[in-house]
Formats: C-alpha cells, structure tokens, sequence
C-alpha cells in the first residue's frame, strides 16, 4: 500500500475506485466498505483508494474534541487498512480551511483533479463537505456530469453490522471488552512504551510492566482488572492487566499496570502492546496488602484460566 500524506504527491489514477471517512477504529462496519471497495476495484482492474483525515475532524470543529479519544492512532489505523488490501491511502491534514471546502469543491479539486476518481463507493448515509451538505443521491445525480459513478454500500448491508466508532467507545469506557472486540472484529488494543513505577509489585510476588501510551488522544478502557495477551518483542505472553489508581497504596494518578505470566526480564524503555481479552472485575480498595495479594492470586487463576480456553 502507498501512503501519501496529503495531496501533493499524488497524480490522477488511471482507474480509481475512491472510499473516504475517518475509519477510527477501522471496525465491521468498516471492513464491510473495504471489502467492497477492493471487490470493485479488482473487478475492474483499477486501484483501491480510500481517502482519511487527521487530525480527526472533531478535533477540529467540535466544541467537545478535548473529551474525544479515539481508537486507533494513525499509525494504527495505516496498519489496518494496509491488511484490508487497500491500494492507495491518503490521509489529508485536517484543517478549519479544509473543513469548509463544499461538496462540490471537494468532488471537482480532490475526487476529480487530484485523484481521477472513476467510481465512488460510501457507506450508508455518509456525507461530506461543508456542514455535511454532500451525499449519494447529489452525486448520484450529477454522475455523469463528473464522469465517475457511485456506489452506496445498501443499508440493511451496515445495520445488519450494527457497528459504530461511538458504541465501541462507550463499551470500552463501561469496561465491556467482549462487545467492544466482537465489534471491532479483533481484539482492542493499546501500545506504549514500558516506564519505570513506584516497583511496589516486587515486594508482592507481583512485578508489573507500567505501561505510558504512546498516543494521549488513544482510548484506555475503564478502570478496572483484564486478562491480556502481551506482546513484547514478538512473543505473546498471558497476562493481567490493572487500569486505574492504586486505591489500596493510596495512588494519586492513574496507571496502567501488567503482571506479565512468566517472565522475568527488564524491559524498562521498551515497546509493549496490550490485548485485551476479558474485563474480570473493578478495581477496589483492600483492606491491606495481605488482602490485596489473596485478591491478585484470585485474579491470576481467572486470567490464566480465559487465556488458556
């Protein structure tokens, strides 16, 4: 897949077939449009385009964009639709300028002049340009005036996936993993570097992997205990996971804490990806540390017996 990171390196396609959205997450719903993009596109022996922005747009235009966090980072998201077969991505700066382009300025200065676009494949309702002012039935419409068709992915196609960006976000923040992951079609996920914490686990029988995101925009699910998959330089480990603030050791700030399942090497500066597999319950305050500890050797027989199944 060739990346272009804006318009400028970009010449007309000799027969492209264009998708175009934020794909936060790049879930079913998702997978639903590319698949049919890459259908169409090998079909009629074109390439694949599939149009993104960053930062997100509600980052930009909405009153709200400091509460959003998102699924995937870019680079994340690059990854993903890379896997999907995708020819060419471009991912366009989103600026307050760009986000005034009508509808039509975007169809003749982007999907015609810079792409060459010969078919148009969207989802469901989806919309563009100034105040969401484009669609399918106003291109559908002009078709033939812009010299390319269009495509909508039918809509009993996406309700029959039943699947959002928004509803991923809310399962995760309500601890839901298995909702968020069968939504997402894989396991949800975050990546980060390995810290140095306050190293009370060793004192425990519980030495911990302190994990800092990479991406503060990146959703961390609720606080709370989760049984992982550890990804560590390249092996996958079984662990347990704890997000949140250390009530019983009078934490002050958050964290986001592994007990990796047998292992016994330093990896302080190195890069770690979490996966999340089941949510196993909140987190608590104990009584004391003898409470705590009877509590995580509870925690590790739960965790080791879901990654096993």
């Amino acid at each position: 897949m060739i990346v272009h990171r804006g318009l400028d390196d970009i010449s007309p396609l000799s027969n492209a077939v264009v998708t175009s959205g934020t794909f936060d997450g790049v879930h079913r719903g998702h997978q639903t449009i590319l698949t049919r993009l890459t259908e169409v596109a090998q079909t009629s022996e074109g390439e694949s385009v599939l149009i993104t922005y960053w930062p997100h747009p509600r980052t930009v235009v909405s009153n709200d964009s400091q509460d959003l966090k998102l699924l995937t980072t870019l680079d994340e998201k690059i990854e993903l639709i890379e896997q999907a077969g995708v020819n060419h991505l471009i991912v366009i700066p989103f600026t307050r300028s760009f986000s005034e382009l009508t509808s039509e300025q975007y169809i003749r200065q982007i999907l015609i002049d810079k792409i060459g676009t010969k078919k148009l494949v969207i989802g469901y309702d989806h919309r563009f340009g100034r105040d969401r002012e484009g669609g399918f039935d106003y291109i559908q419409a002009h078709q033939s005036e812009y010299g390319f068709e269009v495509e909508e992915i039918p809509r009993q196609d996406v309700e029959a996936v039943g699947v959002s960006s928004s509803k991923i976000r809310t399962a995760l923040q309500e601890g839901n993993i298995h909702t968020a992951n069968l939504f997402l079609g894989r396991q949800y996920n975050l990546t980060g570097t390995i810290v140095k914490g306050q190293q009370l686990g060793r004192t425990i029988g519980f030495p911990t992997a302190n994990l800092q995101v990479d991406d503060p925009i990146k959703l961390v699910p609720a606080n709370g205990v989760y049984a992982v998959d550890v990804v560590q330089a390249g092996q996958v480990y079984g662990g347990m996971l704890n997000i949140g603030f250390r009530p019983t050791v009078a934490g002050t700030h958050q964290t986001i804490e592994t007990y990796i399942f047998d292992f016994d090497k330093d990896i302080y500066g190195e890069h770690m990806t979490l996966r999340f597999r089941e949510f196993l319950r909140p987190e608590q305050k104990f009584e004391g540390l003898p409470a705590l500890v009877a509590q995580l050797k509870r925690d590790e027989e739960k965790a080791r017996a879901i990654l096993q199944s």
